[in-house]
């Protein structure tokens, strides 16, 4: 994992070579220039593991993702943001492997560093919920069940929600 602030590093540098390229006439090279410091601005912001690690979760490849968050050393040197996603995504995995002692605290520590999308927050709070229903605990499940309904402005959650719910009657 390249350090983030060689990876803007190399953009500063690759951005005013690429100008002189353009002022000397050799356009496309300039552009291609342009074009890979736009890339080394892009992996400052999105974080190339976490990225590798949607797409494996995306194409249900849960053990190729597992693998690829296993290779970061250091999530506390990512920016805020993607730093809460690898907690997330972390946590996503280990719910697949029912370690939920462990995707509880993952998916606690992604939500107070700071999920960005509402969505995501909700589908935090859920899995919250569902582990705290698989400890008998009913009042915090309840408690993480809301809150994601409050988050969910799509409705994107109401089966997984109606399912919770349903569990819930059981317990």
């Amino acid at each position: 994992m390249m350090n983030k602030y060689v990876r803007l590093l190399i953009a500063g540098i690759l951005l005013p070579v690429s100008i002189v390229l353009f002022v000397k006439g050799l356009v496309s090279v300039g552009v291609v220039l342009v074009l890979i410091s736009l890339l080394f601005v892009l992996l400052h912001f999105k974080n190339e593991k976490n990225l590798l690690a949607f797409y494996f979760v995306r194409k249900n490849k849960f053990e190729k993702a597992g693998k690829v968050l296993n290779r970061v050393k250091n999530p506390e040197r990512m920016i805020k943001s993607q730093e809460a996603y690898f907690y997330y995504l972390s946590g996503l995995m280990e719910s697949q492997q029912h370690n939920n002692s462990k995707a509880e605290k993952l998916f606690k520590k992604a939500l107070k560093t700071g999920l960005r999308t509402d969505t995501d927050q909700a589908v935090s709070k859920l899995n919250l919920s569902g582990i705290y229903l698989s400890q008998r605990n009913k009042k915090l499940s309840k408690y993480y069940l809301q809150e994601a309904k409050k988050q969910d402005k799509r409705k994107m959650l109401t089966a997984q929600v109606r399912e919770i719910e349903n569990m819930m009657k059981r317990v």
